[in-house]
């Protein structure tokens, strides 16, 4: 997300390096690029000028901090700005209450709240809850199916009642859960490919027959500035309490996220960012204001490795490559680990400075290079991936038979694998004795491959 926007932004701030000063000239010509950046990334006309303004206000005259270029203190205004218009602070959903509480998913029709659903129900029972799940759609065909289908692939309870009223779906599914114990519901509302009167009068119906704790806007964010009206006729005749962004990996260009809290004044709460079950993450706004000026996401890629690689395993690892035995089949496992962590390009993307034709390269891969070394490794015997030293001229052919790739490659992954086993090792024994190890390496090169 945001490819288009980072790019221009960083052309911007590459443009003001070497400046001594941040004067009223270089930066009009610098704010003038940034305006017309933010509206080609379909950011509301009134939002852009807004911020450009208070940017303008904060930059000109500055004189250089000393160690500090022009291009670096205008990238830390920006910052702020952009954190402070997304939001400011993190807004989490209000789950309070008696459980079961109601929460709707409410949206135009094909903004994604099945999908949603499925996946906030995911989400919630990491953080210890148990999600009951509520098809409330009688309209769509096999709507309901879907969500069933969802919920039972991800293990969650879900309402199968065969009532055709919405509202009293809601009711008996409500009634459901409390027999199941649940404690979080999720409703699963009807949409519309526009918002009628009908549509509002029935959510209306809804929210005033189980008082949801909360109502959760579910917006498509590659619709771009259409976005913004949706928030804000739903915010005028229903009311909702966040925003549930979505397919905002694929070709959105960041315009929804960067209005919808401005002009609506209501908090984006999520983010979906892939297909997968899991990809759907809380909303931070410092977070995104780092990804959209390529200062990449730290924090976030720490946390998708922790729900990936658990303490035990970390610590064997550790030990493994203190003794030395660290093999390939710990390499294959840690690999698919890494694809669980969701497509390389994304995680790559979480990592400051990442070059963006890198990343280019990356997705239009497509994981292939990560999938040949998988191949690699599965066409050799447990000996050969317990020591690789025994590999000869003639096993290497065979494995890249078995394997379909060539001898060069193969020789390619063990020449690098065993760079990046001696690099790892020498990092934790540093660790080990509080020192710090280099960045970079062969581990790095393997990744951009």
């Amino acid at each position: 997300m945001f490819e288009d926007l980072s790019s221009r932004l960083e052309g911007v701030f590459r443009s003001l390096r070497g400046r001594g000063l941040l004067t009223e000239e270089n930066v009009r010509d610098s704010l003038r690029e940034i305006r017309r950046a933010l509206l080609e990334a379909d950011v509301h006309y009134k939002v852009a000028k807004g911020l450009v303004s208070r940017i303008e206000a904060r930059a000109v005259g500055r004189e250089a901090l000393k160690g500090v270029n022009p291009g670096q203190q205008m990238v830390k205004i920006v910052h702020e700005e952009l954190v402070e218009l997304l939001g400011g602070a993190v807004a989490r959903p209000n789950l309070a209450g008696t459980p079961p509480v109601p929460v709707m998913l409410v949206g135009l029709q094909g903004s994604g709240k099945t999908t949603t659903a499925a996946k906030l129900g995911n989400w919630l029972k990491k953080q210890g809850r148990r999600p009951y799940l509520v098809p409330a759609d009688p309209y769509r065909p096999a709507a309901r199916d879907q969500l069933v289908k969802l919920a039972k692939a991800n293990g969650h309870d879900v309402y199968e009642g065969p009532e055709e009223d919405a509202v009293e779906i809601c009711r008996r599914g409500l009634k459901s859960a409390v027999r199941r114990a649940a404690d979080v519901v999720l409703l699963d509302t009807a949409g519309r490919l526009h918002i009628d009167e009908e549509l509002m009068a029935e959510l209306s119906a809804i929210r005033s027959a189980v008082k949801p704790g909360e109502v959760l806007l579910v917006v498509d964010g590659m619709i771009g500035q259409d976005a913004v009206n949706v928030a804000e006729r739903f915010s005028e005749e229903l009311g909702f309490d966040g925003v549930v962004l979505t397919k905002m990996d694929g070709d959105a260009r960041g315009g929804a996220a960067l209005s919808i809290r401005q002009v609506t004044g209501i908090p984006i709460k999520f983010v979906g960012v892939g297909e997968s079950a899991d990809a759907l993450e809380p909303f931070h706004p410092d977070r995104m204001a780092s990804r959209i000026l390529n200062m990449g996401d730290v924090l976030t890629l720490v946390e998708r490795a922790q729900e990936t690689v658990k303490q035990e395993e970390a610590e064997e690892l550790a030990a493994k490559l203190r003794k030395n035995e660290f093999d390939l089949s710990d390499f294959r496992a840690h690999l698919g680990k890494l694809r669980k962590m969701g497509p390389l390009s994304q995680v790559l993307a979480l990592l400051p400075g990442v070059p963006k034709d890198a990343l280019t390269e990356v997705e239009k891969d497509g994981g292939r290079s990560v999938r040949r070394v998988e191949a690699i490794i599965g066409s050799m015997t447990p000996a050969e991936r317990a020591k690789p030293s025994i590999l000869n001229g003639s096993r290497r052919k065979r494995i890249a038979r078995g394997s379909g790739t060539s001898v060069q490659e193969v020789n390619q992954l063990l020449k690098q694998f065993n760079e990046m086993r001696g690099m790892m090792r020498q990092m934790s024994k540093r660790s080990k004795r509080g020192g710090k190890g280099k960045r970079g390496g062969p581990l790095a090169r393997l990744g951009r491959r």
